[in-house]
């Protein structure tokens, strides 16, 4: 496997043979080429990213970076679930993670990215509120979306309530919190993030704060999902990612907890968002007709865009906000997937989704895989996944982004969550 050798240090995992089973069940319908970079892909996280924790807690680096995101271990995971309820050692990982991302919420609601420990590594020349455990402390919604979002899935297939203790009680209510202040930021929120002598989009202008917004329902995002800054305060498919998730809450809240302060809250929130999405967050266009904006500010300004990190608006079905057949939602696509996007690129071997996180004209295996999972359209799926394999640089996993002119051009070869996103699709298409 290409990436076991970048693992500085973790400890190896022994897969066990239900994974083992699990893979070469899927594999064997598949061609020599993907059947390896399915094989790849699907044990990265276990097999060069996992660390167990004496403290029964589970720390999952992004990659070659040797922090943990909440985001990145998230969706790191997620192709695992299926196996929840019946190997221990997944059940192990996913526990573990959980309980580890609640304590980190904790520690710094607004932080993005932690420590292994509390040994001070990470961004620490950045202005704003420092801790230890912290090694980034970049605010963006999607950053307490995706822990919800695991524990319910993983509720939900495994049928464990022992996750649900009282640190993941008050996570639920830390997270409301928060959110509710920050449809108020420029009022209540005392969040504050600047980098000096980088790039643009890693500080917030402002002295700070952002750029300003107004009251929308909608929750505001310093950061969006790529960890670039965002050009107008509401990120629209974050606020969307919100509205599931705070539904989900809801749903424990009232099923697990019996708390209906919670749930009422958690209902209450999720329909300010929702309001807010439906009443600031679409547009017309002249050519595509209603669209989803990408980004805005409330006061009438809009980033007409989508960005290959997820959440993302060509993401939506996937995060279950809209079915994929919602026609503001087809119309969207039409537009994330087109020259009018100006973060869509063509090349001699590819085409798709980029970001400003990478150079100009890189084109993301994230986006690729994206486009492929909330497709409907069988021959559309097969040429982005003979896409995706054809442009790995020989290498059977993914990278970071590539250049479609020269894929041997590409940013980071060690990129966990866009292995575990190819695996996820791999399993979607074969039905397991």
């Amino acid at each position: 496997m290409c990436m076991i050798k970048r693992r500085r240090g973790l400890k190896l995992l022994e897969i066990s043979k239900i994974v083992m089973q699990y893979v070469d069940d899927i594999a064997e319908n598949l061609d020599a080429r993907l059947k390896k970079t399915f094989k790849n892909c699907y044990l990265s996280t276990l097999a060069t990213t996992t660390n167990l924790l004496e403290d029964d807690t589970t720390f999952i680096l992004t990659g070659d970076i040797p922090a943990m995101w909440l985001r990145d271990s998230s969706a790191q995971v997620k192709h695992y679930l299926p196996l929840a309820n019946k190997d221990f050692q997944i059940a192990r990982v996913i526990e573990g993670l959980i309980k580890r991302q609640i304590k980190y919420i904790a520690i710094d609601s607004y932080a993005n990215a932690f420590n292994i420990e509390a040994d001070n590594n990470g961004m620490k020349e950045d202005l704003t509120l420092q801790n230890p455990w912290i090694w980034e402390r970049k605010y963006e919604i999607d950053s307490l979306c995706y822990p919800i979002q695991l524990v319910y899935q993983y509720w939900k297939i495994s049928g464990a309530k022992h996750i649900f203790d009282e640190a993941f009680h008050e996570a639920m209510y830390t997270i409301i919190d928060l959110w509710k202040i920050e449809q108020y930021h420029d009022e209540k929120s005392k969040y504050r993030f600047q980098r000096e002598n980088c790039p643009s989009t890693d500080t917030l202008t402002n002295e700070g704060k952002g750029s300003p917004v107004i009251y929308t329902g909608m929750t505001w995002s310093g950061f969006r999902p790529s960890d670039d800054a965002c050009t107008y305060g509401y990120n629209i498919p974050s606020n969307m990612f919100a509205v599931v998730v705070l539904n989900y809450m809801e749903e424990i809240a009232a099923s697990v907890y019996k708390d209906e302060k919670l749930a009422d809250r958690a209902s209450e929130l999720r329909k300010e968002i929702d309001q807010g999405i439906l009443s600031f967050g679409i547009v017309e266009n002249e050519i595509f007709g209603k669209i989803y904006a990408f980004e805005t500010d409330g006061m009438g300004n809009y980033n007409l865009m989508d960005d290959a990190n997820v959440p993302n608006l060509l993401s939506i079905p996937y995060l279950g906000y809209r079915a994929a057949d919602d026609e503001i939602y087809k119309n969207t696509r039409k537009f994330v997937l087109s020259e009018k996007n100006p973060f869509y690129y063509q090349g001699k071997y590819a085409k798709g989704l980029g970001s400003p996180h990478t150079p100009c004209g890189n084109i993301w295996p994230i986006g690729l895989i994206m486009q492929a999972i909330t497709s409907k359209d069988s021959l559309e799926i097969n040429q982005l996944i003979e896409m995706i394999i054809q442009t790995d640089d020989g290498r059977k996993c993914m990278h970071e982004s590539f250049n479609p002119d020269d894929p041997h051009n590409f940013t980071r070869s060690w990129f966990a969550w866009a292995d575990s996103l190819f695996a996820e699709l791999i399993i979607k298409v074969a039905g397991k």
